[in-house]
């Protein structure tokens, strides 16, 4: 019996090894040829094995030959075109390279009704609603989600097989797909969706938004204002190029948003390091600074360019009323704005004590004014409640400042300004909010935003508030 089973085992060890080579050859022979002319047998052969880099480029450049060479010959009633989208999602990628597939490209899709303009909102920030990532996102056109991917295990795929919902458009290329079938649907009827995803205007359009006074209706019905930004997209954009100083659902000093948002813009629009940009040349100006040391008669005068004046307001009277209540003292803007007359004398402590003059030498086309209206001490912060008294149209600057340098003859330049933003703060110091008037020069209507809440308010109403800051606009000549 022994002897019997090592018979066996031997003879199965000799059929095995035969079989192993019969594979091995079988694994380095070539595929036998096809026995007809196949035109799609170039890109067949177009992917090799990835260790042979060499072999690939040439099987490449040999389908580029074949395929002109066959080019009239081979005539479909369907356009192809390459799509080079990384349609897969990033577990799928890590395996395997980028490639170019071929999209079949149609004009007419049988789900085209199925497109629901209602539900559309792209002003959401794009992110897959499953995966949560920001890349290849796709819009389903029928219930208005974000998906990401294109590909069989993707999200977008697995959505359409589930809900039945075929028609998406990629947020990036603006191109259109019916899934699963995957092909790409090219009609003039979706020309519309496009332009809400991504809007363009010429320039033009663009010097009309001010003077438009029509309202425009949106897809799902309600009227909106023309020119308008999406605050999702805005405040996302501000936190990740902030990283992560100004968030969403947290209040923030305006000042101090404004100075990072210029000098931001300021740093991204310039050409060179030394070039100026179109936010220096809207709102940058420039001051005379002459400084005097105690016990030294000599000056030091220098320039300082300037994107917002800060007014010092007086201090709050210590004694209250006849009728015990705290008396709010008011103040114009005429006496703030002494302090930039070249005349005025400011005293400062640090880094050393010195007396400092101001004088405006250029006043940009942009003046933004802050009231320092909060101070910090040792145990808490104070606020100060003075009421500011300035106009709201035909402010003169000369007027203010007599100082101010005329422009040169054959340039005219105004020095009129007048106010088209104010930002004011309602309560206390640490539980106080922001609220800002804001004008629409078309109609000559202001509206008093706060978050998300618009409302259209009397210009009456912008005078009476706590003005923390404002931002005049130069009058054209």
């Amino acid at each position: 019996m022994k002897g019997e089973r090592e018979v066996k085992n031997g003879v199965s060890e000799e059929e095995r090894e035969v079989k192993r080579k019969r594979v091995m050859e079988r694994s380095d022979s070539p595929p036998p040829p096809l026995g007809f002319n196949n035109p799609l047998l170039p890109f067949a052969n177009a992917y090799d094995d990835d260790n042979n880099q060499q072999n690939k480029s040439q099987t490449r450049c040999n389908v580029v030959a074949k395929g002109e060479g066959n080019g009239n010959k081979v005539k479909g009633e369907a356009q192809v075109e390459v799509d080079d989208d990384e349609d897969d999602d990033d577990d799928a990628s890590k395996g395997r390279g980028k490639h170019s597939r071929h999209v079949e490209v149609r004009r007419d899709c049988p789900y085209l009704d199925t497109v629901n303009r209602q539900v559309l909102d792209f002003d959401f920030e794009r992110f897959c609603s499953v995966s949560l990532s920001n890349l290849n996102v796709y819009a389903c056109l029928v219930c208005g989600k974000y998906f990401q991917g294109r590909s069989q295990k993707s999200h977008a795929y697995t959505h359409s097989l589930e809900a039945g919902h075929h028609v998406y458009i990629n947020l990036l290329t603006e191109k259109v797909y019916c899934l699963p079938d995957s092909y790409e649907i090219n009609d003039p009827s979706l020309d519309d969706i496009r332009h809400v995803l991504n809007p363009r205007f010429s320039r033009a359009q663009v010097n009309e938004l001010d003077k438009n006074r029509q309202w425009s209706r949106a897809l799902d019905g309600s009227d909106y204002l023309p020119g308008m930004v999406s605050p999702h997209e805005f405040l996302q954009a501000v936190m990740k190029a902030s990283k992560k100083r100004f968030r969403i659902g947290q209040q923030s000093d305006p000042v101090e948003f404004m100075s990072w948002l210029l000098n931001t813009l300021h740093m991204d629009l310039r050409t060179s390091k030394d070039a100026s940009s179109i936010i220096h040349k809207c709102f940058q100006g420039e001051l005379e600074v002459v400084k005097e040391y105690q016990g030294n008669e000599n000056k030091e005068i220098s320039r300082m360019p300037f994107l917002m004046l800060g007014l010092d307001l007086p201090p709050p009277p210590l004694f209250k009323d006849v009728m015990e209540k705290n008396i709010i003292p008011q103040v114009a803007l005429f006496d703030l704005l002494k302090k930039f007359d070249g005349e005025t004398v400011t005293e400062v402590v640090r880094p050393k004590l010195a007396r400092m003059r101001y004088r405006v030498i250029k006043s940009p086309r942009y003046l933004m004014f802050h009231m320092v209206r909060f101070k910090k001490n040792n145990f808490f912060k104070e606020k100060n409640p003075t009421l500011v008294n300035f106009p709201v149209k035909d402010m003169e600057l000369r007027d203010y400042i007599p100082s101010l340098p005329r422009a040169p003859e054959g340039e005219n330049v105004c020095s009129k300004y007048n106010l088209i933003a104010n930002i004011v703060h309602d309560g206390k110091p640490e539980d106080g909010y922001f609220r800002v008037f804001v004008q629409r020069k078309s109609q000559e209507l202001w509206y008093e935003m706060q978050d998300l809440h618009v409302a259209e308010t009397l210009p009456q109403m912008v005078e009476l508030s706590e003005a923390y800051m404002q931002i005049y606009e130069q009058q054209e000549e």
